[in-house]
């Protein structure tokens, strides 16, 4: 669709979580405020854990409008992870108190909705609106993963945050998937195979 030039309302989107092994696929959908200016956006990634954190409580005072959108491991392993991550930015947008008149994405594509829209490679960097919602996204799942660590304290999370590092996959090896592992990931379906397809179960506590 072409670049609508007037658009009064821009929503920013974006994702995280599409590389982790386990949790759901976060995405956020920022409109923001041209009458309330937020200093310092930028790329979640780029950003000091402390600088991240006090952008997300701005945004979330400052901003026109939020939404957050998820897709569950299990939908997941049922349409695989862009299908799954294109459904979860969908319902980011779908979600917010105020309708877009254009949609900014980040990355190469649009899901495919009847929002007037444009991809835009790097946009985390780049566009403000973009910017707020990888923060935003980045956060949201970010405090998912602490939460997650609590119930299962061995497996790391608080640390890789669901991602394959060294660590993660060593306690998958040892200890075998939770149920809120992606189980399309080939380490995940590795583990589960040696662990004779049994999962954790929720109780587990180290």
């Amino acid at each position: 669709m072409t670049k609508n030039a007037v658009s009064q309302h821009v929503a920013g989107v974006d994702e995280v979580g599409r590389g982790p092994l386990v949790g759901d696929v976060v995405t956020a959908a920022v409109i923001l405020d041209p009458d309330n200016k937020i200093e310092g956006l930028a790329d979640s990634k780029a950003l000091t854990e402390k600088k991240r954190y006090r952008l997300f409580d701005e945004i979330k005072e400052k901003a026109l409008c939020i939404s957050v959108g998820r897709a569950s491991p299990a939908e997941i392993d049922d349409i695989n992870i862009l299908h799954a991550t294109m459904l979860a930015m969908k319902r980011a947008v779908d979600g917010l108190s105020v309708k877009p008149d254009f949609v900014k994405v980040d990355g190469n594509r649009c899901p495919d909705w009847l929002y007037p829209c444009e991809a835009v490679v790097k946009g985390d960097a780049t566009v403000a609106e973009i910017s707020a919602a990888s923060i935003i996204a980045k956060v949201t799942r970010d405090e998912e993963m602490k939460l997650l660590h609590q119930r299962y304290p061995d497996y790391g999370f608080d640390k890789h945050k669901g991602y394959p590092t060294a660590l993660h996959l060593s306690m998958l090896e040892k200890h075998g998937p939770l149920v809120e592992h992606r189980v399309s990931f080939k380490p995940v379906k590795l583990a589960l195979e040696q662990h004779q397809g049994v999962f954790q179960e929720n109780e587990y506590a180290g």
